[in-house]
């Protein structure tokens, strides 16, 4: 994990949250509606709507720190700065969100809209 600033967001590039996720290093959290998840997803990220958020419900930063990713960075922001306010020393957000990680050409999970089920792109 990159160094941050305690009672500081960091935020981390797409490649960066990749890289963390395929070491195993990060939990990622996607803060997204339902719906968003639903129709395109990151395999590995679990869904924490920032709508009923709750940031003490979240486990403790070790031994994966906890990283927070929506659609474009603005939703994350807000879920770490919740989780700074509940007492977590720091909080990580992916910058850019979901428009960032698929422009960049990183993996996702959507929809096949000719089937209806989800496949890996």
């Amino acid at each position: 994990m990159p160094e941050s600033t305690p009672g500081a967001i960091q935020e981390l590039s797409p490649r960066q949250v990749a890289e963390l996720l395929r070491e195993r290093c990060i939990l990622l959290i996607d803060v997204r509606e339902p719906s968003e998840y639903a129709v395109q997803r990151i395999s590995e990220a679990l869904l924490h709507p920032l709508s009923t958020f709750d940031a003490a419900a979240l486990p403790p930063d070790q031994p994966r720190q906890i990283v927070f990713h929506c659609g474009s960075g603005k939703r994350s922001a807000l879920a770490a700065q919740a989780r700074l306010a509940s007492g977590a020393p720091r909080a990580f957000h992916m910058s850019g969100g979901m428009a960032a990680w698929t422009a960049q050409g990183l993996p996702v999970i959507e929809i096949d809209p000719a089937t209806g089920k989800p496949v890996r792109r």
